[in-house]
């Protein structure tokens, strides 16, 4: 049950932002992260943390002005599920591989998919709701490392606020 906790939490800050939380994970725990993930375990260490590097640098930077934030919401959409099953395969070890792929990835899809929902309602974002995005990421990857049933449970909240805010925003959409 903890390490679902664990999957849940660090797919869900892959739902809030991409690379960062990657690039957290292989911070946290090195490259014991990839050795259970086929493809990318094959990729140079080096190359595989300056493509992190970069993309989270890129999204810090990107998600602070309107055209950023529109570009990044699409990137950002269609690679959720596929960084979400990364994600949690890469903290979930003793589980089936597929199932928790198919749990991360639509749990990560899931947020995405709220926030590009949020992002047109309201036209913009502010900059103080992308700075608690950043935090908010950082911080489940930290708790899906070292404290999962917290980060599990801030994750259980946070698709509990996701199905809330899917509700008002598909109100939304039928009265416009």
């Amino acid at each position: 049950m903890i390490e679902v906790l664990a999957a849940l939490s660090a797919s869900a800050a892959v739902g809030i932002r991409i690379a960062l939380p990657l690039l957290g994970l292989e911070i946290l725990q090195g490259e014991a992260l990839w050795l259970g993930i086929p493809i990318l375990s094959n990729i140079n260490p080096s190359i595989r943390l300056a493509f992190l590097c970069s993309w989270s640098m890129l999204e810090l930077l990107a998600s602070k002005n309107l055209l950023g934030q529109r570009l990044l919401q699409i990137v950002m959409l269609v690679s959720s599920p596929i960084a979400g099953a990364i994600a949690a395969n890469a903290i979930a070890k003793f589980l089936p591989v597929w199932i928790i792929a198919i749990l991360g990835g639509l749990f990560a899809l899931l947020l995405q998919s709220v926030q590009t929902a949020w992002f047109y309602r309201q036209h913009k974002r502010s900059l103080k709701f992308v700075f608690a995005q950043d935090i908010l990421s950082i911080l489940l990857v930290f708790l899906a490392v070292k404290q999962p049933q917290l980060g599990g449970i801030i994750s259980l909240s946070l698709l509990w606020w996701a199905i809330r805010s899917y509700q008002a925003s598909a109100k939304w959409y039928s009265k416009h």
